[in-house]
């Protein structure tokens, strides 16, 4: 899959931009805060109807603005195809895809697949399990849209009865009515992670290990308390009843699971340095890319935000080369240094390739040397 042509409009710094890009690799080059990861989060968001950064809609138009649009044109399948966003403030955002609006934007989640790498991903290692969860789950939810239905079914369900538990509602018909919907979609969606877990892991070891080129043994290993206990969820939840009340919340369910990541068998989040943690989360969204090209018979675009920084010569030099694999489809990359963007395109032998300089929002097409 290929995005072809990207039209901006009042996307957070950025006021206007046209561009077309190379199939290959297109590289933004420029100084901290002028607008490069800005327009991976554009790009970002024209496959997941939101932002990256988790900013609300308001948040993505550019100051002094009301309204904000994007345009992508896409090589999806052989097939020419457009994605169409807008919003005004007030007013609910615009999804289509092909002229025709999406009813509910869960419909477009998977549709044209991307994987992300950014610096944020260093939460997986050193955040709360919240992080780890929404990785699966996106993951997921691009290649399985009955597993988002139910991850949407589920959450309704959980907010409903926290909501019962705030209010001290004593009904047990009303409990069993909400908890056995949370039953039905917990199976599914636990049954799901613990699959591409288990999935995932040899291909995510490997990659680590190329990068890193050392015998360290890195794992991720899934933990739900419905695998712990061998009980069946709606048991937990009635046995947990009175304490979920007392704290006003659910304390058991998929939305308490993790995802444990440990390295020669120790917590990556208290034992790994820096340039460690960094080649984890590298791999683990490698590891993504792949699974989801198998999963999709496609290529998912591959956005590199700034991730060379920590990582030494060596590591670079190993990253670079994984992505010049024939696996990889058109890769979008941004970083501070030149001299990074320059030993990508060299050893990308014959690939075609874009590279920008970015100021204040503005996209700069420099030329081939």
């Amino acid at each position: 899959m290929q995005l072809t042509h990207l039209h901006i409009t009042n996307f957070k710094n950025i006021a206007e931009a046209d561009l077309s890009f190379s199939p290959n690799i297109n590289a933004l080059l420029g100084d901290n805060g002028m607008g490069k990861s800005n327009l991976l989060d554009a790009i970002y968001y024209l496959s997941f109807c939101k932002s990256f950064t988790s900013l609300p809609d308001a948040g993505i138009v550019r100051s002094g603005e009301s309204f904000a649009m994007m345009q992508g044109d896409y090589l999806r399948r052989g097939m020419e195809e457009q994605v169409a966003f807008g919003y005004a403030a007030g007013k609910r955002k615009s999804f289509k895809r092909g002229g025709k609006e999406y009813s509910r934007l869960s419909q477009h989640i998977g549709v044209f697949p991307l994987v992300l790498v950014s610096p944020a991903d260093m939460e997986l290692v050193t955040g709360g399990a919240e992080g780890r969860r929404r990785f699966i789950d996106m993951l997921i939810s691009q290649t399985d849209p009955t597993y988002l239905n139910h991850l949407i079914r589920y959450n309704g369900a959980l907010q409903q009865r926290n909501r019962l538990l705030r209010d001290h509602v004593a009904d047990p018909n009303l409990y069993m009515a909400v908890e056995m919907t949370m039953e039905m979609s917990a199976e599914y969606i636990t049954s799901a992670r613990r699959d591409i877990t288990g999935r995932l892991r040899d291909i995510f070891a490997k990659h680590y290990r190329d990068i890193a080129r050392t015998a360290e043994t890195p794992q991720a290993e899934y933990r739900s308390a419905l695998d712990q206990s061998g009980r069946r969820f709606c048991e937990l939840l009635d046995e947990s009843r009175r304490k979920d009340e007392i704290i006003g919340h659910t304390t058991v369910g998929p939305h308490r699971d993790d995802l444990e990541l440990t390295l020669d068998g120790m917590a990556v989040k208290s034992t790994a340095s820096q340039g460690q943690s960094k080649t984890f989360t590298i791999a683990l969204r490698l590891a993504q890319y792949e699974f989801m090209h198998e999963a999709t018979g496609m290529r998912p675009l591959l956005l590199l935000d700034d991730i060379f920084d920590k990582l030494d010569s060596n590591r670079v030099a190993n990253i670079i080369d994984i992505v010049n694999r024939d696996i990889f489809g058109q890769i979008f990359i941004t970083d501070t240094n030149r001299d990074h963007l320059d030993s990508i395109m060299s050893a990308m032998s014959g690939a075609e390739y874009s590279l920008w300089n970015v100021e204040g929002g503005k996209f700069h097409k420099m030329k081939r040397e």
